[in-house]
């Protein structure tokens, strides 16, 4: 990294050691190192000299976004928008609405988010479609001794963790379908459910928290992938799933049609275990179909693409830098 370097600092204002935004921060952080910067990863802007601040989350990232341009009108500022910022049922306050007012530009992570927001808001947004870099090597076979389904959610509300397998009770008893779930428990309300559905259904295994590396081994192992959250911003667990090859069940929010497109076949409606039992049966019984679902998965593979993430930032970043308003107003 040259001395002379431009600066940029991203607030990541929910650092959970292995959560969706965690692995976000991460990634872009290495992006723009890619592309020449020094970057700062920080829980609020701690008031260190950059020449961008990258926001990720409107509302939990609003007093560093508020600061930033008090002290610094003219620099830019980039908003993230998030799940929780574009779709929650949370009251905002005003607080995301004002980051994002505020911004000299809006990322979101796919075009359905566009939509959420104001019509005075667009014009300054850009959808970034996020990429997955997989480890090095070769990844493990499909699991052969059962038909494995994996969900990748930490366990909170929002996320309907354990839909899938109360979706799994429902299935004959000839089916060798085994839920595999992999997450943090955020929601200690949580707790009682989780661990009875670990008591009582012999199909399902929480195996908790695990590095990347091994959480991306068990995705490679299923022969499905299922996400059932209530309201997504762009999930990086979709984008695991293309990259991996691994097709995808998900419910029909905005934030899966954004990525996966309208006609994709293996929506489910939200909350609907009868829905989703159907489709997984289905996959595991009717190969044609589990091949539709591969292909039309395949089809969307080139969303995470590294070098596409890349020139989508080198573009957005190159746009800011040109419509700095007073290029006197420089960190010190």
């Amino acid at each position: 990294m040259r001395a002379d370097a431009p600066q940029l600092t991203i607030v990541n204002p929910v650092p959970q050691p292995r959560g969706g935004n965690r692995v976000t921060a991460l990634r872009w952080a290495w992006l723009f190192r890619k592309l020449g910067w020094h970057v700062r990863v920080e829980e609020s802007w701690s008031g260190a000299p950059c020449e961008v601040l990258l926001a990720l989350h409107a509302r939990k990232s609003h007093s560093s976004v508020v600061r930033f341009k008090r002290e610094h009108p003219s620099l830019p500022v980039i908003v993230a928008g998030t799940g929780t910022d574009l779709y929650s049922d949370v009251a905002d306050g005003g607080e995301a609405r004002e980051s994002f007012g505020l911004a000299s530009r809006i990322v979101v992570l796919q075009p359905g988010a566009v939509e959420k927001l104001e019509p005075e808001l667009r014009p300054r947004t850009r959808v970034i479609y996020q990429s997955v870099i997989l480890p090095r090597g070769p990844r493990p076979a499909r699991r052969a001794d059962a038909f494995q389904v994996c969900v990748i959610a930490n366990l909170r509300p929002v996320k309907d963790p354990l839909r899938t397998a109360r979706a799994a009770r429902l299935l004959p008893p000839t089916s060798r379908v085994k839920v595999v779930h992999l997450g943090a428990l955020l929601d200690e309300f949580m707790r009682a459910e989780l661990e009875e559905e670990g008591r009582s259904n012999a199909r399902f295994t929480w195996l908790g928290e695990r590095p990347r590396a091994e959480t991306l081994n068990e995705l490679a192992r299923s022969r499905l992938s299922v996400l059932s959250s209530r309201h997504e911003g762009g999930p990086n667990a979709i984008s695991e799933s293309l990259a991996i090859g691994t097709p995808v069940l998900a419910t029909r929010i905005p934030g899966h049609l954004g990525l996966l497109g309208d006609d994709y076949p293996g929506y489910f409606p939200v909350g609907d275990e009868a829905a989703l039992c159907d489709l997984i049966n289905r996959a595991e019984r009717d190969g044609p179909f589990l091949e539709a679902l591969t292909e039309a998965c395949r089809a969307r593979v080139y969303l995470t693409e590294p070098a596409q993430e890349l020139a989508s930032w080198r573009e957005l970043l190159d746009e800011t830098r040109v419509e700095r308003l007073d290029p006197r107003d420089t960190p010190v």
